[in-house]
Order: structure tokens, then C-alpha cells, then sequence
């Protein structure tokens, strides 16, 4: 006698719930925001060294003010969005990147390099509460299996913002006829007088924004074990009395972050030095050329938002790691186009790293996710010191300091291959 076993087909997880569709829409927006003030940074890097005279060593302080702003916010941010809630946390970073953008006035007024890094270290922690709070917001924002596609779709926004600052920096700051006139800020004034005004009118209109109530999609653990090697078991078999630190795969993931903001930090500084340098663009054209480096990136996330449907976000993240050790070698062979390409391709490869390693290193931590996620936004300072190591190498040679990264991507990729696993074993 033959018996037949009904095989039923896999349920199908949304990406989000109906009620949610707004709040994402919003949420996703302010990636973007944030996107344009870094990048921004990177075209100021170009400016302050022909306006203020600073070397390529000195300008790499810009992103030590940006960077560094998160590992002073990191844990405030945290405490602050814990006791006050996601949309105050909002709040909070809109005001303070408005604030530092509005502080650019009187440190044009004064021509002082100190005066500017002060106010990007202002406007910086903004960034800092913004990150510290969308990254768990948009996670929460439907269920967890697909927590990895949400992290990155909003990321893809990241990516639009990536190319809209480097546009506007060269447009209105690189291009202009003072450009290259010793302590001429006045662009710099102009342009950040109006992001500022801009960066209030969206704090104030997110107060209108009503959002629904969420609860925390990484409280519970996996029931069963998967490819990606989650637990296995019944949420009573898992020890919950393990702090943060005891899960090894949020410390791996806080050390992933950190070189992968590492690597982006100075590879991102460089780029218009590379070009002009190694290429012979001018300043115009070299930032014109950072946009389309950014559009890699956008592009990429989609892309890899996409493959995840397929390739589990780990093996995605190993690969793309392991893509940028061969880009960054033939970056710094400083063989003409085909090294320029290679360095175009890193931000394609870069794309999927911040979310994919973000949202793996947050994986079933229950109560500890808010305190974790901005623990993760503090690894962003690793961006404050790279770029500084990188300029003292580009003094002499912009394309051999294409070497340091390599390290970086070199642990990414060994993240994604074995440490990103949860184990829920005592310590």
C-alpha cells in the first residue's frame, strides 16, 4: 500500500505590511538625507586643500569630524531613541544636521579649516541619531526574514543620495570660478545655508508623519535551524541571561563595520585625487565621475537586493568582499582606464557591505537590538581614521594607497564566510 505526502509550498514572507507603506516611504527618504552630508564631505576634501591650502593628510581630518561623530553619538543616540521612541530620534538627528549645516555660515565668514570640522562634527552626530535610529526602524518595519531586503532597499536610497551630493558639491563648489581661490567660501556658504533650511522643513513635517505601533522583529529567536546557520530549537532550549557582548557574531559584525566604514571612509576621500592625479581630470570632471561612482553603488544595492532572493546575504557579502581585493590591486597598479574602472567597480562591490553586515550582526538579539544597533553605528568611526593613514600615503603615491584597503575587505569576506553565524552557547 502506497502512501502520498502532501508537500506544502514554502509560505511566502512579505517585505512589508500595508499599515507600514508610509512610515517606510519616510524612513527610506532619510538614507537618502544622510548619504548627500557624507559625500558632500568628500567634495569639501577636493575644496579645502585648493581654498585653505591643507594637504591631502590634513584634508582627511574632514572625515575624522564626520566619522568621529559617531563614536561619540553612537550610544546616546541609542539611549535617546530607547526612552524616547523612533520618530523623536528622527527628530533629533533632522535638528542637529540642520544646526551644523547653518553653522557653515560663520566658519566661511572666518575661513577657518577648525571652525568648519567643528560644524561637520555637529551636523555629523545628526547623521549619527539618523543612523543610530533608521537602521532598527526599517528592520522593524515588517518581519525579520525579510529584514536583510528592507536594510538594503533603504540603503538603494543611500546610494540616490550618494550621487546627488557629489553632483551638487562639483556643481555648485568645485565648478565655480572661485574654486581655486585661496580662502573664497562663499559657494560653501550658499549651498549649505540652503541644505539646512531644507534638512528644518522635513524635521518639522515628520512631526504630521503618524507612525504605527512596532514591535521588535528580532525579539524572538529562529525556530529552526537554516542555510545561513541560525538556531535551531524552541525559544525556551535558548539561554536569554547572555549580555550583548556574549554573542560572538555582534562582535565580529561591530569589527566588519568598522573596516568596512574603514575602507569606504578612505577610498571615497581619494577618489577626485585619484582622478586628477592618475587620470589628469580636472576637478570639474573628477567630481562628475565621483556621481557616477555613486550610481555604482545605488545600482549594486538593487542588484544585491535582488540576488538575495537566491544567494543567502552572507555568501553575497563573502563574494563582493572578495571582488574588492582584486579591484584594490588593480587600482593600484595606476594602470590608466582599466585601474579607473577597477575603482569605479569597489563602490558596485561596496554597495550590499553596510546593511548586509548591519542587519547579520543584529540577528536574534531580543532586547539587546536597540542597545546593538547603535553600538553598530558607532563602528562608522573607523571612517575618522583611514582616510588620515591613506593621505599620508597619497602624499607621495594616490594610487599605492589603494594597497590599505585590502585588509578590510579581507575580513569582510572571512565575516561572511564563517563569523557572521549565530551560536547561542554559553560564555
Amino acid at each position: 500500500m502506497q502512501t502520498t505526502v502532501a508537500i506544502s509550498a514554502p509560505e511566502k514572507v512579505p517585505f512589508t505590511e500595508k499599515k507600514y507603506i508610509p512610515t517606510l516611504v519616510f524612513v527610506s527618504s532619510l538614507f537618502m538625507l544622510w548619504a548627500i552630508a557624507i559625500t558632500m564631505g568628500d567634495v569639501l576634501n577636493k575644496h579645502f586643500q585648493n581654498v585653505l591650502s591643507v594637504s591631502k593628510a590634513q584634508s582627511g581630518l574632514v572625515q575624522f569630524s564626520i566619522f568621529g561623530a559617531y563614536a561619540v553619538m553612537g550610544i546616546p543616540a541609542g539611549l535617546f531613541m530607547k526612552r524616547f521612541g523612533y520618530k523623536r530620534g528622527v527628530q533629533l538627528g533632522l535638528g542637529l544636521y540642520a544646526l551644523g549645516a547653518f553653522l557653515f555660515v560663520p566658519a566661511a565668514n572666518a575661513s577657518s579649516f577648525t571652525f568648519f570640522r567643528g560644524a561637520l562634527f555637529i551636523l555629523a552626530c545628526g547623521l549619527a541619531t539618523l543612523e543610530a535610529v533608521a537602521h532598527p526602524f526599517m528592520a522593524a518595519l515588517g518581519p525579520e526574514k525579510t529584514s536583510d531586503q528592507r536594510l538594503n532597499f533603504a540603503q538603494s536610497f543611500n546610494g540616490l543620495g550618494a550621487v546627488i551630493g557629489p553632483l551638487l558639491g562639483s556643481y555648485f563648489i568645485l565648478s565655480g570660478v572661485n574654486s581655486h581661490v585661496n580662502g573664497d567660501l562663499t559657494s560653501v556658504k550658499s549651498l549649505y545655508l540652503v541644505i539646512g533650511s531644507v534638512i528644518l522643513v522635513i524635521a518639522v513635517a515628520f512631526s504630521f508623519v503618524k507612525v504605527p505601533a512596532l514591535q521588535d522583529v528580532h525579539a524572538a529567536p529562529a525556530p529552526a535551524e537554516t542555510e545561513a546557520g541560525y538556531y535551531s530549537g524552541t525559544a525556551e532550549e535558548v539561554p536569554q541571561a547572555k549580555g550583548l557582548f556574549g554573542h560572538s557574531h555582534f562582535r565580529w559584525a561591530w569589527l566588519a563595520q568598522f573596516l568596512n566604514v574603514a575602507a569606504q571612509g578612505g577610498t571615497w576621500a581619494f577618489f577626485i585625487n585619484y582622478g586628477v592625479e592618475k587620470m589628469h581630470f580636472t576637478d570639474k570632471v573628477a567630481g562628475g565621475y565621483f556621481s557616477l561612482f555613486m550610481v555604482m553603488m545605488m545600482s549594486g544595492r538593487f542588484v544585491g537586493t535582488f540576488l538575495m532572493r537566491y544567494i543567502a546575504p552572507n555568501r553575497l557579502l563573502a563574494a563582493f568582499a572578495l571582488a574588492n581585493v582584486l579591484m584594490c590591486v588593480i587600482v593600484a597598479q595606476s594602470w590608466g582606464w582599466p585601474s579607473f574602472i577597477a575603482l569605479l567597480l569597489i563602490n558596485f562591490f561596496f554597495s550590499i557591505m553596510f546593511p548586509t553586515i548591519f542587519s547579520l550582526g543584529i540577528k536574534e538579539l531580543g532586547p539587546h537590538t536597540q542597545q546593538a544597533s547603535s553600538i553598530l553605528v558607532m563602528a562608522v568611526a573607523g571612517g575618522a581614521f583611514f582616510p588620515y593613514l591613506m593621505g599620508k600615503i597619497a602624499n607621495h603615491d594616490i594610487a599605492a594607497a589603494y594597497y590599505l584597503p585590502i585588509i578590510c575587505y579581507a575580513f569582510i569576506a572571512l565575516f561572511g564566510a564563517r563569523l557572521y553565524k549565530v551560536s547561542h552557547k554559553a560564555v
